[in-house]
């Protein structure tokens, strides 16, 4: 990003040459604002499909020109870039625009400086994994305690079309990744967490030194509170470089007892000794582990952080207990699909890394793993070794399972392996079928991959909901014609 980004400023828009740098969910909502305040906007994009012509046609009548097939050369006269997530900082538009001396901003900062004076403050999330369910569960929350909120950003819901909106909110629970947060310099949050940090995306920053450096962005000119993980001392060393207003705290959460500043569990209770008036001899209890939904290990830790942030923001214990309770997961995380047989069937498709999926291995004792995919430069030594000893047996599917069985060869010889080497339609049904055989009553089946799906499916809900469709199928006793 060029040293002029912080000198342009929205009001100077009207009549500049604008260009946005992907369609989308964050890129159509980008290219009405900036034609709003009268810039001369041209929408570029790599992909030409239907989805994106349909998205074109809605964007030409208000007078904004779109190229499709085309994202990597800067069209003439650009004066700022406005970018999508997805766009690699290394894509030879943005190198163009280094060179010319034009600024980049993501839809995210765009954001940041069109919400009004009187604009609801952000309570940010990121992390490795994490970020969506932590996110709704602050949101839940926030509502319990009686305040208008939206949970919004890398969610799904585009916070230029929030913030552009008529709708008053009194505070937001932003989820943002490290692609949105790389590209937006100016964000101030009232308070931020980083949840965890793991490596992933390194494709996209270089380093894991530079992911975490985008990821420790959430907390620069925080005003409260900068929340982090006890357990993954990274995101406390990302605290510490922050550059945070007078008076904002560090606030730790914890899955063992908390010390000052902390939030943590005490006896299958969740307390606060961050927000309260003696913190060094007093806690607060806030909510039970059974008002977690699912009460898995890492998603306690999620309850945590989103408490961490409500806390931060003043809402009272009860409200903590309340939306704790009223909060439902979305699906493919953890999600209990199905008891066949004395065996529990998991659906956790959204583990599309080691770190995700070391999590979710965590939460059961004896585990049939079906696990493959698209390893995206990842290796599974480590997962293995921590997950060995729950594991009944493995099956294996997708393009790169065979990293995953030369690890499970090396450090959990004996366990048993399937390894399946298909990709059609049938292979997930084939896949619960196998770990069906190789479960006993009591064992958990349990999908959580560790890979991206892309190479089998169009996305990790469509992954999930082939794995569902196949234990119902075995549930009821249908056996797919395939077979």
């Amino acid at each position: 990003m060029t040293s002029d980004a912080a000198a342009l400023d929205v009001s100077d828009l009207a009549g500049r040459q604008v260009t946005v740098a992907g369609l989308g969910v964050s890129g159509v909502p980008a290219a009405r604002a900036l034609r709003g305040l009268g810039a001369s906007v041209t929408v570029v994009n790599g992909s030409d499909g239907e989805p994106q012509r349909a998205q074109a046609a809605e964007l030409e009548p208000l007078g904004i020109t779109v190229r499709l097939g085309d994202g990597e050369a800067l069209p003439e006269g650009t004066e700022l870039i406005v970018t999508t997530p997805g766009w690699k900082p290394t894509n030879p538009l943005f190198l163009a625009a280094a060179e010319a001396g034009v600024p980049i901003w993501g839809d995210v900062e765009l954001a940041w400086r069109l919400r009004g004076a009187d604009a609801p403050p952000w309570l940010a999330v990121t992390g490795t994994n994490g970020k969506t369910t932590t996110v709704r569960m602050l949101a839940a929350i926030l509502e319990a305690a009686g305040l208008r909120t939206a949970a919004v950003g890398n969610i799904g819901v585009s916070l230029l079309d929030i913030v552009l909106g008529d709708e008053p909110y009194d505070v937001l629970a932003v989820e943002l990744s490290s692609y949105q947060l790389h590209w937006a310099p100016s964000l101030r949050a009232h308070s931020g967490a980083v949840l965890n940090l793991a490596p992933d995306h390194l494709d996209w920053h270089g380093s894991m030194a530079a992911y975490a450096a985008d990821k420790g962005r959430i907390y620069e000119g925080n005003q409260v509170a900068c929340v982090y993980n006890v357990a993954d001392p990274a995101t406390e060393d990302l605290v510490r470089a922050a550059d945070v207003e007078e008076g904002c705290r560090a606030i730790g959460f914890t899955l063992g007892t908390p010390g000052p500043s902390q939030l943590g569990v005490v006896e299958d209770i969740l307390v606060d000794r961050a927000f309260v008036a003696n913190r060094e001899k007093q806690a607060q209890e806030l909510a039970e582990v059974s008002d977690v939904n699912p009460p898995a290990p890492h998603n306690i830790a999620n309850a945590l952080a989103a408490a961490a942030l409500a806390r931060a923001f003043g809402v009272p214990p009860r409200a903590v207990r309340d939306g704790l309770r009223a909060f439902r997961p979305d699906p493919h995380r953890v999600e209990h699909v199905a008891d066949v047989g004395g065996v529990a069937y998991v659906d956790d498709s959204k583990a599309t890394n080691t770190h995700a999926a070391e999590a979710s291995l965590g939460a059961y004792e004896h585990i049939v793993w079906i696990a493959g995919g698209l390893a995206k430069g990842a290796t599974f030594d480590e997962l293995v070794l921590t997950a060995a000893k729950r594991l009944r047996g493995v099956v294996l599917i997708g393009a790169d399972r065979a990293l995953i069985g030369e690890a499970l060869a090396r450090h959990a010889a004996d366990v048993p392996v399937v390894d399946l080497d298909r990709t059609d339609t049938g292979a997930m049904a084939a896949a619960v079928r196998e770990a069906a055989r190789l479960a006993r009553p009591g064992d958990t089946v349990l999908m959580a991959p560790a890979c991206a799906s892309m190479d089998m499916f169009t996305n990790y809900n469509k992954r999930g909901d082939a794995f569902a469709a196949a234990v119902h199928d075995l549930a009821s006793g249908r056996v797919p014609d395939d077979q």
